[in-house]
């Protein structure tokens, strides 16, 4: 068991590649790789959804949990992505359908 804390509406969580800049939005999609040794995290789940929880507006990103031999989670440091723009990302797909949701694509 483990937990990891980033982001959200009230603690705005930094990252550990940044630990002085709070993170606007918070979880929404959550993609297990298939052999189960890495979580991605993306802040967005629905743009109009976003701008009724994050009304100053979002700033985009996506994060990576490697998941330890014996259990338990902790962030990749090396693994942060910030959008520029407005973009806000929404769902991880690697290639090859290495992510959970890949799996209906890929038998």
């Amino acid at each position: 068991m483990g937990s990891a804390h980033i982001g959200g509406i009230v603690r705005r969580t930094s990252h550990p590649n940044a630990p002085d800049r709070a993170l606007s939005g918070a979880p929404q999609m959550v993609e297990v790789s298939r052999d189960g040794k890495r979580v991605y995290l993306t802040n967005s789940l629905y743009t109009p959804w976003d701008a009724q929880f994050y009304p100053a507006g979002l700033d985009g990103w996506m994060a990576k949990l490697d998941v330890g031999e014996n259990g338990g989670i902790a962030f990749d440091p090396k693994f942060f992505v910030e959008f520029e723009g407005g973009v806000v990302p929404h769902q991880v797909r690697l290639q090859g359908g290495d992510a959970s949701s890949d799996s209906f694509c890929f038998g």
